[in-house]
C-alpha cells in the first residue's frame, strides 16, 4: 500500500468519508481497536482529516508529504495556516456543512436562557416562581457578525420568532445586510439596543476580547449572550461579573476559552448560565455533511 497516498484521520468521523477515502487512499485512524499516531505516520502522510485536534507548525514541517489539512467544520484556530502555506499546504473547511444546525443550537441557548431552563432542571427551592421567562417575540436580537450561521439565526429569530433583528459586521455591506433582512448599525448601537445579543465572528487577534467589560456594561439592562463561537470572543470574567451583579439576565455558551470548561469554574454554579460541551454541530446531518465535505475537499487535492 505504499504507493497509494496515507490519509489520517485522529478522531472519529461518520463512516461514509471514512469508505469515500478507502476507496482510493490508505486511511489510518486515531481512534479504534488499533489507532495510528501522528508520529507513526508524519513521514508518509498526505492528508489530514482535522476535526478538533490542533495542528501547528512544527508538525506541518514533520510531514513532507502532506499536501491538504482538511476540517471537519469551519474554523482554522487550531491549524497554523501561516506555515501551511509557506510549506504548500493546503487548508480547507467546511463552511456550509454546520451552519444550520449551530444556528439553531444558538437559538437553543437562547430559549434556554429565556425561560429558565438552567434552573428548572437543577430543581432548587420553588423553581416555579424562580423561572418566570421572558417571551422572545417582539423582543431585539443583535447579531455580532453576518454569516452563514447568523443569517440562520436572523431567520429562526424573525419569521419564527416576531423578533427585531439587528446585525453588525464590517465585512459584510449594509445592503447585503438589510436584503438578508437584518437591520444594519454599527457596534455601539448593536450593544445599546441588543436585548439578546449572538456572538457569530470568527476567533482572530482582532476578535479576541471583542466583548469585554464595558461592551457587556452596553448591552440593555437584562440582556442575554450567546456565544456560539469560539471562546476566546467572549471575556469569561467579564461575564461572570456582569451576571452575578443583575447586569445581564444570563448567557448560552456552547464554547469557553478552556474546553471542556473545568466542573469547579464559577460559571457553572451560576444557574442562568447554560453551558453545552461545544456541541452546536453535533447534530447527525450535520456530522454527515462536514465528514463528506472534507473528504470531497481531500480527494480533490489528491486527485
Amino acid at each position: 500500500m505504499a504507493d497509494r497516498p496515507l490519509v489520517w484521520i485522529p478522531r472519529p468521523v461518520h463512516e461514509d468519508a471514512v469508505r469515500r477515502l478507502a476507496a482510493v487512499a490508505e486511511v489510518r485512524l486515531g481512534y479504534g481497536s488499533e489507532p495510528a499516531t501522528f508520529d507513526e505516520v508524519s513521514d508518509r502522510v498526505t492528508a489530514i482529516l482535522l476535526r478538533t485536534e490542533r495542528v501547528d507548525g512544527e508538525m506541518l514541517a514533520r510531514a513532507p508529504a502532506l499536501r491538504v489539512v482538511a476540517r471537519h467544520g469551519v474554523g482554522l484556530d487550531t491549524v497554523d495556516v501561516d506555515r501551511a502555506r509557506e510549506l504548500g499546504i493546503a487548508v480547507t473547511t467546511t463552511p456550509t456543512a454546520n451552519a444550520q444546525s449551530v444556528a439553531e443550537h444558538a437559538v437553543a441557548l437562547l430559549l434556554a436562557v429565556r425561560r429558565g431552563i438552567g434552573v428548572a432542571v437543577r430543581d432548587e427551592g420553588d423553581t416555579r416562581a424562580a423561572i418566570t421567562g421572558r417571551e422572545l417575540s417582539g423582543a431585539t436580537l443583535g447579531l455580532l457578525g453576518f454569516g452563514r450561521i447568523a443569517r440562520r439565526v436572523a431567520a429562526i429569530g424573525a419569521h419564527g420568532f416576531g423578533m427585531r433583528v439587528l446585525a453588525h459586521d464590517p465585512m459584510v455591506p449594509a445592503a447585503e445586510i438589510a436584503a438578508a433582512g437584518a437591520e444594519p448599525v454599527d457596534l455601539p448601537e448593536l450593544l445599546a439596543r441588543a436585548e439578546n445579543l449572538s456572538l457569530h465572528v470568527p476567533l482572530v487577534p482582532a476578535t479576541r476580547g471583542l466583548v469585554g467589560p464595558s461592551e457587556l456594561l452596553a448591552l440593555p439592562a437584562g440582556a442575554v449572550v450567546v456565544n456560539t463561537a469560539r471562546g476566546g470572543i467572549l471575556d469569561e470574567d467579564a461575564l461572570l461579573t456582569a451576571v452575578r451583579r443583575g447586569h445581564l439576565a444570563g448567557a448560552g455558551l456552547d464554547v469557553t476559552v478552556v474546553e471542556p470548561l473545568p466542573d469547579d469554574h464559577p460559571l457553572r454554579a451560576e444557574p442562568t448560565v447554560v453551558i453545552t460541551p461545544h456541541t452546536g454541530a453535533q447534530t447527525a446531518e450535520a456530522l454527515r455533511r462536514m465528514a463528506t465535505e472534507a473528504a470531497d475537499h481531500i480527494l480533490a487535492h489528491l486527485g
